[in-house]
């Protein structure tokens, strides 16, 4: 166990993402800052198991029911939202939003089938790279 505290911020296009626990530990726990109006990638995970959950703002969850359908629900504040890897999912800001994420380490694939910023899939090895291979320059 450490005992200083942990923040590794990441800017993404949408917003920004902070890291609250280390890469050696078994689970990840996150706070996504979605800005009103942006959107995360649709997009699903081929290993990692996340649950959300709403601390402020609005925001949509886009995600993909049993039956392979989008639903969009607006997430009501308290409440834990379930990711099962496979499964296709999106965020969207209706007011800026604070999203909690819990998950599995991030390993694998992130396969984004649709992005605003015109972002390929995240690998492991982008992953790696600064602001996860989102370059704000261009």
């Amino acid at each position: 166990m450490s005992d200083s505290a942990f923040f590794k911020e990441t800017i993404k296009p949408w917003g920004r993402e902070v890291l609250l626990t280390p890469d050696d530990l078994p689970y990840v726990s996150k706070l996504i800052f979605v800005n009103a109006g942006a959107r995360l990638s649709l997009q699903y995970h081929d290993e990692k198991l996340e649950t959300q959950c709403l601390i402020s703002g609005e925001a949509l969850l886009w995600f993909e029911n049993d039956a392979g359908i989008i639903e969009k629900i607006e997430m009501e504040p308290d409440r834990g939202y379930t990711i099962r890897p496979g499964h296709k999912h999106r965020l969207e800001g209706i007011k800026d939003a604070v999203v909690l994420e819990a998950s599995t380490p991030e390993t694998g694939t992130t396969f984004r089938i649709e992005d605003d910023y015109a972002r390929t899939d995240e690998t492991e090895d982008v992953r790696k790279s600064q602001n996860r291979g989102w370059n704000p320059e261009k």
